[in-house]
């Protein structure tokens, strides 16, 4: 199994490349889409690494294949200029998957 990058900016992509992690550069919801595709129909690719530009600019493209495939995984990184997230959010996120409040 194997794992995918797609960003939106060539230092993400070239630092997870030295990691060993294979990538591609888009821009642009049709671009994204495009690279979507190419990775759901390698059935090797078991991760899909985003930059979270990607979740907040076009959510519902991510939503719908989270959603209609359960692998690959599709995961959300932060790019070179940090995270957007509020400072707790992983475990607001457990508290909300879970119900109970850690």
């Amino acid at each position: 199994m194997k794992m995918y990058l797609i960003s939106d900016n060539m230092d993400t992509c070239t630092g997870m490349r030295l990691a060993g992690v294979e990538g591609s550069v888009v821009s642009g919801k049709d671009e994204l889409k495009a690279a979507l595709d190419r990775v759901m129909a390698d059935k090797e690719i078991a991760i899909v690494i985003l930059t979270e530009k990607f979740g907040r600019e076009y959510p519902e493209l991510i939503d719908e294949v989270r959603l209609s495939r359960s692998l690959p995984l599709l995961i959300e990184i932060p790019d070179r200029h940090g995270t957007r997230r509020e400072e707790n959010f992983i475990t607001s996120y457990v508290n909300e998957a879970v119900g109970l409040k850690i």
